[in-house]
C-alpha cells in the first residue's frame, strides 16, 4: 500500500497479543512508548483485498511517552478527525475514520 497513508500498527507475530504487537509496532514506526495498561481497544473491521483478507483491530492509546515522529522512512502527520478523509488510505483504514471521528 505504498504512498498511502495508514494508522500506526502491523502484523501480530506468533507469540505476541495485539497489545504488545501494538506496543512494538509503535515503537518501531513512531518512536513512542507505552503500555498494555495504556491502550483501551475500541474498534475492528474485516476486510477482503484481492491478495489476502485482513483483520484492522484499533485501539485508542491513552497514554504515552517520547515525541511521535516519522521513522522507518514514513512519515508523520497529525490530523484532525474532520479531515482524516482528505488523506488517501487503504480501504481498511477508511472504514475506521467514523469510528475516529465519533470518538473525538
Amino acid at each position: 500500500m505504498a504512498g498511502l497513508w495508514e494508522f500506526p500498527g502491523g502484523k501480530i507475530e506468533a507469540d505476541e497479543t495485539p497489545e504488545a504487537a501494538l506496543i512494538r509496532e509503535l515503537d518501531e514506526e513512531v518512536g513512542i512508548d507505552t503500555k498494555a495498561s495504556c491502550l483501551a481497544p475500541l474498534s475492528f473491521v474485516t476486510h477482503a483485498y484481492d491478495a489476502f483478507d485482513l483483520v484492522l483491530l484499533l485501539y485508542v492509546c491513552r497514554k504515552w511517552q517520547g515525541q511521535a515522529r516519522a521513522r522507518e522512512g514514513g512519515m508523520l502527520k497529525w490530523v484532525p478527525p474532520a479531515r482524516l478523509r482528505d488523506y488517501e488510505m487503504p480501504a481498511a483504514n477508511q472504514s475506521l475514520i467514523s469510528v475516529i471521528q465519533d470518538l473525538l
